[in-house]
């Protein structure tokens, strides 16, 4: 069996409607940069707040990849 090594990187993003929409543009924007991911693994979830409103979601990622 191959031996493998893998990367950790955290990330962070931002989304008006939901955490998930959050999460999601996080993994896109690290797509674009880093190839193989494996697995996201969600560490943080809050909110942004304006005049005691809520007006965006963030989502902290770990997202694991193989190095080559």
């Amino acid at each position: 069996m191959e031996e493998s090594v893998y990367k950790f990187i955290e990330v962070v993003g931002f989304s008006e409607t939901s955490w998930e929409d959050a999460a999601r543009a996080a993994i896109t924007a690290v797509d674009k940069s880093v190839r193989d991911m494996r697995v996201a693994e969600v560490l943080k979830m809050d909110m942004r707040l304006e005049d005691n409103r809520i007006v965006g979601y963030r989502t902290k990622l770990k997202v694991s990849f193989k190095l080559e």
